[in-house]
């Protein structure tokens, strides 16, 4: 795929173009310091500089509340399976929640296959923006290595002063490209513009905390009875707030909902979380995971540990959401720091 150019001035006819192909949802500002993806009409509501968004991309992929059958008992036990579909233009996605996406592909590709998910996903253009800068002091993305583009759209914009570079990566990105007919090919003095960004910013994203996280999943392989877990379970509130922000998380609940005729009735699926209780709990009452500690270090396994092992991917992207959000003040960098220190990992490199 190539490189295309778009003027600033056109960004807007290209916002209306793009409502050609679906729902055009987009960054904007709600209040002060936060931000949500929302429908948009017109290109001077996006806020094309934004912290991550309070909900990641996710809920348009997986939606909190998402009806996968509808029954009426009045024909026996037969279930008619329901996708729920809607043909939206994703616009402004960052390269942390780019990886997240990657990440859902990833496990709902897994068999079993999630169909709901993967016919879902293809009614769902993406359209990513670079990051020239930090958002805040939350995000992780240089220890995680997300903060330059690695796939995952169809297209990728780089704001370069007075044009947007942009990176065709699929064959639907290249149709909308061409198909607007402003977009102009790339030269290669905005190639030269491009690295010398590129360049800047690896000076800039360095790993926020001194650990190399390819030493990750062992860290927290040899860490499983560190004291960090005990300090962070006394102070967790088990709201479930980290999972519900998080771009990776994706347990869910599934539930059959029974009409007021007591005949007719939905199975849906809603968001679950592992900081929950019960989520562990078994029918006999049991609970695998029934202390708070158990909770945060199984939570941490699942970004730094166990999907290294099975998919070969770290699941934190460092959007600092769920540091962002915790109302315990449980930060993902400390935590991390401390467990680097119980085992020794603060500084080790790579042997």
């Amino acid at each position: 795929m190539d490189y295309v150019v778009l003027v600033k001035s056109d960004l807007g006819p290209f916002v209306g173009f793009l409502r050609q192909h679906g729902k055009v949802v987009a960054p904007k500002k709600k209040g002060e310091r936060h931000f949500a993806f929302e429908e948009v009409e017109d290109a001077r509501d996006i806020a094309l500089r934004y912290i991550p968004t309070i909900l990641p991309p996710k809920k348009y992929f997986m939606p909190q509340y998402e009806t996968l059958a509808e029954y009426n008992l009045r024909e026996g036990q037969k279930l008619h399976p329901v996708v729920e579909v809607e043909h939206i233009v994703l616009f402004g996605v960052h390269t942390c929640d780019l990886a997240g996406i990657q990440c859902l592909d990833v496990v709902f590709s897994d068999r079993p296959k999630d169909l709901n998910y993967l016919v879902r996903k293809g009614y769902v253009t993406i359209i990513g923006l670079e990051c020239n800068e930090y958002c805040d002091a939350y995000a992780s993305c240089g220890l995680m290595g997300t903060f330059l583009p690695q796939g995952g759209y169809d297209l990728f914009f780089t704001d370069l002063g007075d044009y947007f570079l942009v990176h065709v990566g699929t064959q639907r990105g290249e149709d909308i490209a061409w198909g607007f007919g402003l977009f102009q090919k790339a030269e290669p003095k905005h190639l030269k513009d491009l690295e010398v960004l590129r360049a800047r910013k690896a000076e800039i994203f360095r790993p926020e905390v001194p650990v190399d996280r390819f030493l990750l999943p062992r860290m927290f392989q040899e860490g499983f009875e560190a004291k960090v877990w005990e300090d962070i379970g006394s102070r967790c509130l088990s709201c479930a707030n980290c999972t519900n922000v998080c771009p990776t998380c994706y347990c869910f609940d599934v539930k059959d909902v029974l009409n007021l005729d007591l005949t007719t009735g939905r199975r849906i699926r809603v968001w679950d979380s592992c900081q929950n209780e019960p989520f562990a709990k078994i029918a006999s009452g049991e609970s695998f995971r029934a202390e708070r500690s158990d909770r945060k270090r199984h939570r941490f396994n699942r970004k730094f540990s166990y999907p290294v092992k099975r998919y070969n991917r770290f699941f934190c992207t460092g959007c600092g959401r769920c540091s962002r959000v915790c109302m315990a003040k449980i930060d993902l960098k400390e935590t991390i720091t401390q467990l680097a220190q119980e085992t020794g990992y603060l500084g080790a490199l790579r042997g």
